[in-house]
């Protein structure tokens, strides 16, 4: 398991080999290939990535497939409500695996660290356009509520982040999409001088 400590603390969140290409070597971030489409295109995405991401030391996690995480060769996963449970994440992908799971409240953080989780999102913590029917933001005291049930454990805020709304967040990190796509080097420069 990573420690907490060395664990990225800005994850980026593409389905881009342009900003793949822009963040990789950057210290302390992580990568999370997102594809909206199919597995195939999900498993091509994530195998060409990982030929930029693995030579610069830089995680490679998969959004809520586990399938093309494991053929892949990525790093770990990121599971939301919808997709595999964290325990049979976990029993797929072996001991040493990232798992990151979705929570928004303390008990869903208990649960999922139980099972295996080894870092969190939580969210959204404010407004954000990226994903239809969200539910409503749980603001910087909802991300702390969950920061607060399980201590060791990182928690990444998600939803609507922006450098300058880091300061204002309690979390180990943040996890952003929308962010990276116009000038991803500046943009992870941004976030980091917000998370010192």
């Amino acid at each position: 398991m990573h420690g907490s400590l060395s664990f990225p603390r800005l994850h980026v969140i593409t389905d881009s080999l342009d900003v793949v290409r822009g963040v990789a070597g950057q210290h302390d971030v992580a990568v999370q290939i997102r594809v909206k489409t199919t597995d195939a295109q999900a498993y091509a995405l994530t195998v060409a990535a990982l030929q930029i991401l693995r030579p610069a030391g830089t995680m490679c996690l998969v959004n809520d497939r586990v399938a093309v995480a494991l053929a892949a060769g990525a790093d770990g996963v990121h599971v939301g409500a919808d997709d595999l449970p964290v325990d049979a994440a976990r029993r797929i992908l072996g001991p040493d695996a990232v798992i990151g799971a979705t929570c928004r409240n303390p008990a869903d953080a208990r649960a999922a660290v139980a099972a295996g989780a080894s870092y969190l999102g939580t969210g959204p913590a404010f407004a954000t356009s990226t994903k239809d029917g969200l539910p409503p933001p749980i603001g910087p005291a909802g991300v702390a509520a969950v920061v607060d049930a399980v201590p060791g454990t990182p928690v990444l805020a998600i939803g609507g982040i922006t450098a300058d709304r880091v300061p204002v967040l309690p979390s180990h990190g943040v996890a952003a999409i929308g962010a990276f796509v116009t000038d991803p080097k500046r943009a992870v420069a941004e976030f980091l001088e917000a998370l010192r």
